[in-house]
Protein backbone atom coordinates (compact mmCIF):
# COMPACT_ATOMS: atom_id res chain seq x y z
CA UNK A 1 0.00 0.00 0.00
CA UNK A 2 1.45 3.30 -0.97
CA UNK A 3 2.16 5.71 1.90
CA UNK A 4 1.36 9.26 1.75
CA UNK A 5 3.88 11.91 0.88
CA UNK A 6 4.13 15.07 3.42
CA UNK A 7 4.97 17.98 0.85
CA UNK A 8 6.36 21.17 2.20
CA UNK A 9 5.68 24.03 -0.42
CA UNK A 10 7.12 27.71 -0.01
CA UNK A 11 4.37 30.58 0.19
CA UNK A 12 4.70 33.41 -2.12
CA UNK A 13 5.92 33.50 -5.44
CA UNK A 14 7.74 30.40 -5.58
CA UNK A 15 4.28 28.27 -4.85
CA UNK A 16 2.47 29.00 -8.02
CA UNK A 17 5.19 28.02 -10.63
CA UNK A 18 5.80 24.68 -8.46
CA UNK A 19 2.75 23.78 -8.37
CA UNK A 20 2.19 24.52 -12.11
CA UNK A 21 5.07 22.32 -12.20
CA UNK A 22 3.27 19.59 -10.82
CA UNK A 23 -0.48 19.72 -11.97
CA UNK A 24 1.48 19.47 -15.38
CA UNK A 25 2.80 16.14 -14.37
CA UNK A 26 -0.80 14.96 -13.64
CA UNK A 27 -0.26 16.25 -10.12
CA UNK A 28 -4.02 17.76 -8.74
CA UNK A 29 -2.02 20.65 -6.51
CA UNK A 30 -4.96 23.38 -5.32
CA UNK A 31 -5.02 26.20 -7.41
CA UNK A 32 -6.46 28.20 -4.41
CA UNK A 33 -4.32 27.03 -1.78
CA UNK A 34 -2.65 30.21 -0.92
CA UNK A 35 -5.90 32.39 -1.11
CA UNK A 36 -7.15 30.33 1.85
CA UNK A 37 -6.23 30.04 5.75
CA UNK A 38 -5.52 26.27 5.77
CA UNK A 39 -1.45 25.14 6.27
CA UNK A 40 -1.72 21.26 5.85
CA UNK A 41 -3.77 20.55 2.69
CA UNK A 42 -4.55 16.62 1.94
CA UNK A 43 -4.95 15.33 -0.88
CA UNK A 44 -5.67 11.62 -1.36
CA UNK A 45 -6.27 11.27 -4.47
CA UNK A 46 -2.71 12.10 -4.97
CA UNK A 47 -1.26 10.18 -2.33
CA UNK A 48 0.30 13.64 -1.02
CA UNK A 49 -0.23 16.42 1.83
CA UNK A 50 0.86 19.75 0.92
CA UNK A 51 2.18 21.74 3.74
CA UNK A 52 2.18 25.36 3.16
CA UNK A 53 5.54 27.04 4.95
CA UNK A 54 7.84 30.24 4.33
CA UNK A 55 10.04 29.21 2.48
CA UNK A 56 13.12 29.39 5.01
CA UNK A 57 11.65 27.20 6.96
CA UNK A 58 10.90 24.12 4.06
CA UNK A 59 14.56 22.66 4.74
CA UNK A 60 14.52 22.84 8.00
CA UNK A 61 10.99 20.52 8.18
CA UNK A 62 12.33 18.65 5.54
CA UNK A 63 15.90 17.89 7.66
CA UNK A 64 13.88 16.87 10.88
CA UNK A 65 11.41 14.91 8.96
CA UNK A 66 8.06 16.69 9.67
CA UNK A 67 7.61 16.19 6.23
CA UNK A 68 8.82 13.72 3.49
CA UNK A 69 10.48 16.33 0.70
CA UNK A 70 10.07 20.25 -0.19
CA UNK A 71 10.50 22.19 -2.64
CA UNK A 72 12.96 25.26 -2.00
CA UNK A 73 15.19 27.85 -3.47
CA UNK A 74 19.01 27.19 -3.88
CA UNK A 75 19.95 30.34 -2.23
CA UNK A 76 17.92 29.02 1.24
CA UNK A 77 19.67 26.05 0.17
CA UNK A 78 23.11 27.23 1.03
CA UNK A 79 22.21 29.66 3.12
CA UNK A 80 20.48 27.21 5.92
CA UNK A 81 23.55 24.55 5.06
CA UNK A 82 20.63 21.29 6.16
CA UNK A 83 21.15 18.15 5.93
CA UNK A 84 18.77 17.33 3.33
CA UNK A 85 19.01 15.43 0.24
CA UNK A 86 18.89 17.23 -3.13
CA UNK A 87 16.82 15.27 -5.58
CA UNK A 88 15.85 17.19 -8.60
CA UNK A 89 16.69 20.90 -9.92
CA UNK A 90 13.10 21.77 -11.34
CA UNK A 91 14.32 25.09 -13.50
CA UNK A 92 11.29 27.42 -11.90
CA UNK A 93 12.06 30.86 -10.41
CA UNK A 94 15.67 31.52 -12.38
CA UNK A 95 16.88 34.42 -10.79
CA UNK A 96 20.66 34.83 -9.15
CA UNK A 97 22.76 35.84 -6.28
CA UNK A 98 24.56 38.97 -6.70
CA UNK A 99 26.66 41.78 -4.97
CA UNK A 100 24.90 45.22 -5.58
CA UNK A 101 26.41 48.18 -4.93
CA UNK A 102 25.73 52.15 -6.02
CA UNK A 103 27.46 53.32 -9.85
CA UNK A 104 30.35 55.18 -7.95
CA UNK A 105 30.99 52.14 -5.46
CA UNK A 106 34.62 52.18 -4.94
CA UNK A 107 36.45 49.57 -2.63
CA UNK A 108 37.32 51.35 0.99
CA UNK A 109 39.31 50.55 4.23
CA UNK A 110 36.18 49.69 5.69
CA UNK A 111 34.06 47.57 4.13
CA UNK A 112 30.47 46.83 5.11
CA UNK A 113 28.08 44.17 3.53
CA UNK A 114 24.21 44.35 3.97
CA UNK A 115 22.38 41.10 3.14
CA UNK A 116 19.64 38.31 4.41
CA UNK A 117 22.27 35.83 3.57
CA UNK A 118 24.87 36.86 6.04
CA UNK A 119 26.16 32.73 5.80
CA UNK A 120 26.44 32.88 2.05
CA UNK A 121 28.06 36.40 1.77
CA UNK A 122 30.35 35.74 4.14
CA UNK A 123 31.41 32.32 2.75
CA UNK A 124 32.18 34.04 -0.78
CA UNK A 125 33.78 37.11 0.73
CA UNK A 126 36.09 34.63 2.39
CA UNK A 127 36.63 32.69 -0.30
CA UNK A 128 38.01 35.46 -2.54
CA UNK A 129 40.48 36.71 0.38
CA UNK A 130 38.64 39.92 1.13
CA UNK A 131 37.77 41.08 4.42
CA UNK A 132 34.35 42.20 4.94
CA UNK A 133 31.81 43.28 7.69
CA UNK A 134 28.50 41.09 7.14
CA UNK A 135 25.54 42.94 8.40
CA UNK A 136 22.40 40.96 8.35
CA UNK A 137 19.09 42.72 7.53
CA UNK A 138 15.94 40.88 6.96
CA UNK A 139 13.90 43.66 4.37
CA UNK A 140 14.24 46.27 2.27
CA UNK A 141 17.98 45.60 1.71
CA UNK A 142 18.48 47.83 -0.93
CA UNK A 143 18.48 50.56 1.69
CA UNK A 144 21.58 49.93 3.14
CA UNK A 145 23.96 51.67 0.28
CA UNK A 146 21.65 54.25 -0.07
CA UNK A 147 21.49 55.54 3.49
CA UNK A 148 25.03 54.83 4.84
CA UNK A 149 24.24 51.50 6.63
CA UNK A 150 26.99 49.29 4.15
CA UNK A 151 28.74 50.09 1.01
CA UNK A 152 27.68 46.91 -0.44
CA UNK A 153 24.60 44.52 -0.68
CA UNK A 154 24.03 40.54 -1.32
CA UNK A 155 20.69 39.81 -2.39
CA UNK A 156 18.78 38.22 -4.88
CA UNK A 157 18.24 39.41 -8.51
CA UNK A 158 15.43 38.40 -10.75
CA UNK A 159 14.80 41.15 -13.48
CA UNK A 160 17.05 44.02 -11.90
CA UNK A 161 13.88 46.25 -11.85
CA UNK A 162 13.96 47.23 -8.54
CA UNK A 163 17.64 48.18 -8.18
CA UNK A 164 17.30 50.41 -11.10
CA UNK A 165 14.39 52.21 -9.51
CA UNK A 166 16.54 52.75 -6.45
CA UNK A 167 19.88 53.75 -8.54
CA UNK A 168 21.91 50.57 -8.06
CA UNK A 169 23.64 48.33 -9.91
CA UNK A 170 24.77 45.00 -10.26
CA UNK A 171 27.85 44.45 -9.63
CA UNK A 172 28.98 41.27 -9.88
CA UNK A 173 26.71 37.85 -10.55
CA UNK A 174 27.98 35.08 -7.66
CA UNK A 175 25.46 32.14 -8.62
CA UNK A 176 22.64 31.02 -10.60
CA UNK A 177 18.96 30.82 -8.24
CA UNK A 178 16.53 27.92 -9.13
CA UNK A 179 14.36 25.82 -6.81
CA UNK A 180 15.09 22.18 -6.08
CA UNK A 181 12.95 18.91 -4.69
CA UNK A 182 14.46 17.89 -1.64
CA UNK A 183 13.91 14.35 0.58
CA UNK A 184 14.69 13.97 4.19
CA UNK A 185 17.46 11.09 4.33
CA UNK A 186 15.51 8.54 5.94
CA UNK A 187 12.02 9.53 4.11
CA UNK A 188 14.03 8.71 0.95
CA UNK A 189 14.70 4.86 2.06
CA UNK A 190 11.33 4.54 4.02
CA UNK A 191 9.27 5.99 1.00
CA UNK A 192 11.52 5.32 -1.81
CA UNK A 193 8.98 4.00 -4.52
CA UNK A 194 7.09 6.79 -3.34
CA UNK A 195 9.38 9.47 -4.09
CA UNK A 196 10.56 7.92 -7.34
CA UNK A 197 7.72 7.67 -9.11
CA UNK A 198 7.16 11.89 -8.15
CA UNK A 199 10.44 12.49 -9.49
CA UNK A 200 9.74 9.95 -12.40
CA UNK A 201 6.69 12.05 -13.47
CA UNK A 202 8.51 15.76 -13.07
CA UNK A 203 11.43 14.91 -15.21
CA UNK A 204 9.68 15.30 -18.30
CA UNK A 205 8.09 18.26 -17.45
CA UNK A 206 11.22 20.22 -16.42
CA UNK A 207 12.79 18.29 -19.55
CA UNK A 208 9.91 20.16 -21.63
CA UNK A 209 10.02 23.18 -19.85
CA UNK A 210 13.92 23.86 -20.75
CA UNK A 211 13.56 23.13 -24.18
Amino acid sequence: MAQVLKVAMPKGRIYDKAAALFRAAGLPVPEDAEATRKLVIPVPEAGMEFILAKPVDVPTYVEYGVTDIGIVGKDVLLEEDRDVYELLDLGIARCRMSIIGLPDWKPGIQQRVATKYPNVASRYFREQGQQVEVIKLNGSIELAPLIGLADRIVDMVETGQTLRENGLVELQSIFGITSRLVANRVSYRMKNAEIQQLCDRLEPVIRAAQR
